[in-house]
């Protein structure tokens, strides 16, 4: 019996209950909320992850993840009818880690699901990683892999546990042109597609706001145009 705890949050019932079926079969512990102001009353440490669907009615799902944010680096998977480009960054971009566009298969969603415990997991030390621990650091960015604690000039920095796997990519190998598809395939590792290319530049925007003092002009994390990015 799994020990992971998932919320769903949606407000169709026959979407929610349909999730819950298929993921208490699976073992997992489920809670549901019908909107976003009861999900965010029902996440708690506990919580493993977030599946959010967007279009919701008061607080949307995009706006309900900003608030997430604020407390919480608990992977979120988002659900939508929506599965346009522009869709799917806008969801990345308020802090959502997957996205999923419904109808989807058992098989898909399941996926996904396991992929983002399993990255949570390493992220906060819930499983093995085999990793004795060692310090990478770049000016004033320090991480602490046995911790998996970052700091900018000493400061504690809360990061997703993708944005914590980019930078800890980065500083390994520094000054390293890293092209997206590298990127994705390293941090995801998930074949590359070319709506990939989007996801990758979210995440990056992201982090570049959390260890940057200038996300606009950084003087760490370089684009090196046509072909990807480097760390300084």
């Amino acid at each position: 019996m799994s020990e992971n705890k998932i919320l769903i949050i949606e407000d169709d019932t026959d979407i929610r209950e349909g999730v819950k079926l298929i993921l208490t079969s699976e073992g997992y512990t489920v809670d549901e909320a019908e909107n976003g102001l009861i999900g965010l009353e029902k996440i708690d440490d506990r919580t493993d992850l977030v599946i959010l669907d967007v279009m919701m009615p008061g607080i949307s799902g995009i706006q309900t993840c900003k608030k997430i944010r604020e407390f919480s680096n608990v992977p979120v998977l988002f659900l939508t009818a929506k599965s346009g480009e522009s869709d799917k960054l806008m969801g990345l971009m308020a802090g959502g880690d997957d996205y999923l566009p419904k109808p989807f298969s058992y098989a898909e969603l399941l996926g996904r699901v396991k992929a983002l415990l399993r990255r949570y997991k390493v992220y906060q030390g819930k499983a093995e990683t085999g990793d004795d621990g060692a310090i990478l650091e770049s000016g004033e960015i320090r991480l602490d892999t046995s911790s998996m604690e970052v700091t900018v000039n000493g400061k504690a920095v809360e990061l997703t546990d993708l944005e914590y796997r980019i930078l800890t990519l980065f500083l390994s190998y520094p000054k390293k042109v890293f092209s997206a598809q590298n990127l994705y395939e390293s941090v995801w590792q998930e074949p590359y597609l070319y709506t990939s290319n989007g996801t990758v530049m979210v995440h990056i925007r992201n982090l570049r706001t959390k260890i940057e003092k200038n996300p606009e002009d950084p003087v760490h994390i370089k684009t090196v145009w046509g072909k990807g990015y480097r760390f300084e």
